[in-house]
């Protein structure tokens, strides 16, 4: 499986470590889960955007024709 460093401040690193620990899971597992999550977000993000865009084009196509 391919890795990832990311780097943090110590700042960052201790409230990563806090919320882990709050959830008792590892550092790795929870930062993890995070970026997926930012990542599955941004797609639903995207979807959505497009989605609205196909609805106004076919209107507008709709009108054209």
């Amino acid at each position: 499986m391919a890795g990832l460093n990311v780097r943090f401040t110590e700042e960052e690193l201790d409230a990563l470590r806090e919320r882990a620990e709050a959830e008792g899971r590892s550092m790795q597992s929870f930062a993890h889960d995070a970026v997926m999550r930012a990542v599955d977000e941004h797609s639903r993000l995207f979807e959505e955007a497009a989605e609205q865009v196909l609805k106004a084009s076919a209107e507008l196509n709709r009108r054209l024709a």
